[in-house]
């Protein structure tokens, strides 16, 4: 993948974008968030640490402080834009937080959030699907790395569909979510339109999808425990496991 395709989720105009324009549509969000909780509350492990890979502007983050207010975080990303939404997301919990500017495509990401401690939880949304197949396995062992023991690895993907007739179920689906959240702001907006931008948006070239049976294989072979597609709709899936 050349730099020119995910870094274009550096500027601050397909932020802007995705924030205020797509993220409200993601079909079934709250049910996600409340599936990811249960995992980790299940996990019966103390959360005193976590880490958010490509967190945006800590969406999850926040729903896990919701629970957790007192855990130590860092927040990693590589657009400062989504970052500076997550500093104010998240300003009550900002004395245990770390955010940190920086692309983990670069193998020595590891470094940058290593603190003293390891992670309780480990959590990422919408964002390793933007790695290269090699580069996603290379980052599950780091991330199984960084995890305490009995820490727990949860990823909320874009996963690939195994037919075309299943990604349009799937694109159908988002279309008619992104439809409803627009028309409330712009009523004349058409279904049409909304497609089109969905279509033709200027990140689409940035995703590089893997069906999420062979992502939970591989961190199988990396030696996570409990692995499994916890909950999937279309081409969104949370999978994950722990570290035993």
């Amino acid at each position: 993948m050349s730099d020119a395709n995910y870094k274009v989720w550096t500027t601050k105009s397909l932020a802007d974008r995705y924030l205020t324009g797509v993220r409200g549509a993601v079909p079934l969000a709250n049910e996600q968030f409340d599936i990811i909780m249960r995992l980790v509350r299940m996990n019966n492990k103390p959360v005193k640490t976590f880490l958010d890979i490509g967190s945006g502007d800590g969406i999850l983050s926040s729903v896990l402080l919701s629970e957790y207010p007192y855990a130590k975080g860092v927040l990693l990303d590589i657009s400062e834009h989504m970052l500076e939404a997550a500093q104010q997301k998240l300003n009550d919990f900002k004395d245990n937080l770390k955010f940190l500017v920086y692309d983990y495509s670069n193998i020595d990401w590891v470094k940058k959030v290593k603190c003293e401690f390891l992670f309780d939880v480990i959590i990422s949304g919408l964002s390793i699907h933007h790695q290269p197949d090699n580069r996603k396995k290379e980052l599950y062992s780091e991330i199984f790395e960084l995890l305490s023991p009995g820490g727990i690895f949860i990823n909320l993907e874009h996963v690939s569909s195994p037919t075309e007739w299943v990604s349009s179920l799937f694109h159908d689906c988002f279309v008619d979510s992104l439809f409803e959240l627009h028309k409330m702001k712009n009523p004349a907006i058409t279904k049409e339109q909304i497609a089109d931008g969905l279509y033709n948006r200027p990140d689409k070239e940035a995703n590089i999808l893997a069906p999420v049976e062979e992502q939970c294989g591989w961190l199988r072979e990396i030696g996570f425990c409990d692995v499994d597609c916890y909950f999937k709709i279309y081409e969104h899936a949370i999978f994950g496991g722990r570290k035993a």
